[in-house]
């Protein structure tokens, strides 16, 4: 125990152990082509189990993991590539991408209200569901704004992030979309960066208007919530 103690404690732990579960779930996907068995939902299991099996506190893998995540804010800005290979196309839809991304984040937080009336919830809960379709950095510091629990909202936001990669595919093939511009603004507005890694899958155009929509639904949900609390 107390050798798993000290190698847990090495911030290398968290990267080897994020890194080897991403591989291994990348593997997987690619071996059996199933959609559904996606490489960051079988890295997610790999991680958690690893955990709980071997009872490894969560603050010994954060000492690495956090590392990781702290390389989230360039590799996000590296998908500005795609918008400016985009410009002209952008320039072109700017009123639907403010049109589709003000009503998609609308729908978002007024869905999560109406069900969670529905449902007895809480506000504290409420308000830890409530910006699960954007970013993690703008998702928790929206929670903890409108007093919300961080811990759920990052469940929450993987979650979505992860159903968006999964189900868009089936999702844009079950209501037609037949327009890039459109299937990228939907998966951006609903599904924020994991859900922008399938649009990039789809192709450059759906890339690039999902990569816009993560910050335009951004910054309504801020102002939407700020008037929530004022």
């Amino acid at each position: 125990m107390e050798i798993i103690e000290t190698v847990t404690r090495s911030p290398l732990f968290g990267v080897f152990l994020t890194l080897l579960a991403y591989i291994i779930g990348t593997y997987i996907n690619k071996k059996t082509g199933k959609v559904y068995l996606n490489n960051l939902l079988i890295a997610y299991i790999i991680v958690i189990g690893t955990l709980l099996i071997f009872k490894i506190p969560v603050e010994n893998y954060n000492n690495g993991a956090n590392i990781i995540t702290s390389c989230l804010g360039p590799v996000t800005a590296v998908l500005a590539i795609s918008i400016y290979n985009q410009r002209k196309k952008v320039k072109e839809n700017l009123l639907p991408i403010i049109i589709g991304t003000l009503a998609g984040s609308i729908t978002s937080i007024g869905s999560v209200i109406v069900l969670a009336k529905l449902f007895g919830l809480d506000w504290p809960t409420t308000a830890s569901v409530i910006p699960k379709s954007v970013t993690t950095a703008i998702a928790l510091a929206i929670s903890d704004s409108l007093g919300g629990y961080i811990a759920i909202t990052a469940i929450c936001v993987v979650i979505t992030g992860c159903s968006g990669n999964i189900l868009s595919p089936y999702l844009i093939k079950l209501f037609r979309f037949t327009d890039p511009v459109a299937e990228g603004l939907a998966i951006g507005t609903a599904s924020h960066a994991l859900g922008t890694s399938k649009a990039i899958e789809l192709g450059e155009i759906q890339g690039a208007f999902s990569s816009i929509a993560i910050t335009f639904a951004g910054l309504i949900t801020v102002v939407i919530t700020l008037l929530m609390v004022i």
